[in-house]
């Protein structure tokens, strides 16, 4: 899609089939070229995905009111943090409290 003038959604069947043309031809993939070793390198690093803090996390499922999420998420934004750490800050100092 060189030099496409507009969004694929915005184009007609005629104008997209002629915008990617060159990637019906069955050898549209050759012409790429094999990863330096510091590029694989790279992408083991970024498949491990995110690093192991602690024991590691684990995923749950929990029920929030909408109102009690929408100001976790504003003060989340405000303290720039993600919503899971700063429900899991909240967690560990309320054990911190109860212990």
């Amino acid at each position: 899609m060189k030099n496409a003038k507009k969004h694929p959604e915005d184009m007609s069947a005629a104008e997209l089939a002629t915008a990617t043309r060159e990637y019906d031809a069955p050898d549209a993939f050759v012409k790429t070229r094999t990863m330096t070793p510091a590029e694989r390198a790279e992408e083991r690093v970024l498949r491990r995905g995110r690093p192991k803090i602690g024991k590691g996390a684990k995923k749950i499922s929990i029920s929030l009111e909408r109102g009690v999420l929408r100001d976790a998420d504003a003060l989340a934004r405000k303290e720039g943090v993600k919503r899971s750490e700063l429900i899991a800050r909240f967690v560990v100092s309320g054990l911190k409290r109860a212990g």
